[in-house]
């Protein structure tokens, strides 16, 4: 049995040849030293004929292990699992709450005169533009911004305190 030289030179070898098996491993030096351990523990009870070897096929090993334990038994972060369980519906009393404003907005537009009605829904739910409103009825754009003002103020009051 070959006891392990102490030539800086014998280590970097095994160093590099570890960097090189285990594709540039950042922790090489670590599992040079996890593998150094290992070979302890074996040569106390058996013979080791290349130790050079031993460390860097135990230093391999060591690595593909960690891989697979990351891989596997690692928890995906906490982020991961709160965007799957997070619930981005509205709670029940705030549907319930939005849809009783809606109602009260409802019967606000229906007491409205039926032109201002007209201008306020093709201003606010068709997506309408003044001058396109002003040409399909037949007034002034200035009249559709009067209606429009009528009908904002009316809401306003009229949803006052909901």
């Amino acid at each position: 049995m070959r006891d392990l030289p102490t030539n800086p030179g014998f280590w970097a070898e095994v160093l590099q040849r570890i960097r090189r098996r285990t594709r540039g491993a950042a922790e090489a030096e670590d599992l040079l030293h996890a593998a150094f351990l290992r070979l302890e523990r074996y040569r106390a009870a058996r013979p080791v004929d290349n130790p050079a070897a031993f460390l860097v096929q135990t230093a391999v090993n060591i690595s593909i292990d960690e891989h697979r334990r990351e891989r596997f038994i690692s928890p995906a972060p906490l982020d991961d699992y709160v965007q799957i369980l997070a619930d981005s519906s509205p709670l029940q009393d705030e549907v319930l709450a939005t849809r009783k404003r809606l109602q009260r907005a409802r019967q606000g537009i229906a007491q409205m005169t039926p032109r201002t009605r007209q201008v306020f829904l093709m201003s606010r739910v068709e997506g309408m533009k003044h001058k396109d409103i002003a040409q399909r009825l037949g007034i002034s754009q200035s009249a559709v911004e009067k209606h429009l003002a009528r009908a904002i103020l009316f809401l306003t009051d009229w949803t006052q305190g909901w």
